[in-house]
C-alpha cells in the first residue's frame, strides 16, 4: 500500500463538478493498493500518517503530527501510484489490486482512521476526479508500508 501524503491548508475533491470532500487544515492522501495488500498494510500505514511529525512548533520546527494538531484527512483513492513504466510508453498498473478489493481496502483504510479520532472525508472510489490541494510548505510524503 503507498500514500502520498501532502500537508495542506486546505483541499477538496470535485466529481461531476459537485464538491463531495473537503478538509481544511491536514493531509490530502492519496492512496494506492497493491495486489497483496492486507489490513496489516492499514495498520502499518494508518500509524505512522497519523504520527507524521509534519506540522511545526512555535519555532518552525517539525514537531506535531496530525493527531496532535486535531487536523482532518482527505483521502483520494489512487491506483496510478502503481503504475510501471518500465517497458514501452504507456504505463502498466498490473501491480494495481483488482477495484473490488481495493475499494474494499480503500474503505477500511477511511474507517481506522475515523477510528483514531480523525475527521476523514473522500473522493468516490473509481470516479473522475478533480482534486484541489492547498499544499501547505510544500510539504510531500511518499509512505509505502513495504518499507515499514
Amino acid at each position: 500500500m503507498r500514500a502520498v501524503v501532502q500537508r495542506v491548508e486546505e483541499s477538496y475533491v470535485k466529481v461531476d463538478g459537485k464538491v463531495v470532500g473537503r478538509i481544511g487544515r491536514g493531509l490530502n492522501v492519496l492512496l494506492g493498493v497493491k495486489k497483496g495488500d492486507t489490513e496489516e498494510d492499514i495498520d502499518k500505514l494508518v500509524r505512522k500518517i497519523a504520527n507524521l511529525r509534519i506540522f511545526e512548533d512555535e519555532r518552525g520546527k517539525f514537531q506535531h503530527s496530525l493527531l496532535d494538531i486535531g487536523g482532518e484527512v482527505l483521502v483520494i483513492s489512487q491506483f496510478t501510484l502503481y503504475a510501471s513504466v518500465k517497458k514501452g510508453r504507456r504505463p502498466s498498473f498490473e501491480l494495481a489490486e483488482e477495484p473490488g478489493r481495493a475499494e474494499e481496502l480503500y474503505n477500511n483504510f477511511v474507517e481506522r482512521f475515523r477510528k483514531e479520532g480523525v475527521r476523514v472525508e473522500t473522493g468516490v472510489f473509481g470516479a473522475m476526479m478533480d482534486v484541489f490541494i492547498r499544499n501547505w510548505g510544500p510539504v510531500t510524503i511518499v509512505v509505502d508500508s513495504e518499507e515499514l
